[in-house]
């Protein structure tokens, strides 16, 4: 099953210093090389930051625009990842290697299994593992 892990990460005041930049980048990359060689990864990609944001609310039938995010949280979000899971235990497994500190702070990985998404198992791996039950 594909779970998109939804990277938050918490603005801080002063940015990274380029020794954090280059770190985070490194472990994300270390992610996504891991994830590539085990054929897993559907995609990744960091967010531009929250003073980029629009917010489009539906009022009375007309598009309201509002510049910046829709929560006024300190946490925000940052990027994510769809990766292709046995389960949520292997997700979790994948979530724990990912970089929060995208904004400057320490931050969290939501996982999300996406709707719809085929299982990886086949029906013939469903057979096996049926079967090896059964035994």
């Amino acid at each position: 099953m594909r779970y998109m892990m939804l990277v938050y990460s918490t603005e801080g005041p002063d940015g990274l210093t380029p020794e954090e930049d280059t770190r985070i980048r490194s472990g994300h990359r270390k992610v996504m090389e891991e994830a590539t060689q085990k054929g897993v990864l559907v995609g990744a990609e960091p967010l531009a930051p929250t003073s980029t944001a629009t917010t489009v609310r539906m009022q009375n039938g007309k598009a309201l625009v509002i510049d910046g995010p829709f929560a006024e949280t300190k946490e925000h979000l940052a990027g994510y990842y769809i990766i292709d899971c046995e389960n949520l235990d292997d997700a979790i497994e994948w979530a724990a290697k990912i970089p929060t500190e995208c904004q400057g702070s320490h931050g969290c990985i939501e996982i999300r299994p996406m709707r719809w998404q085929p299982s990886r198992n086949t029906p013939e791996k469903i057979v096996e593992k049926s079967s090896s039950l059964n035994a």
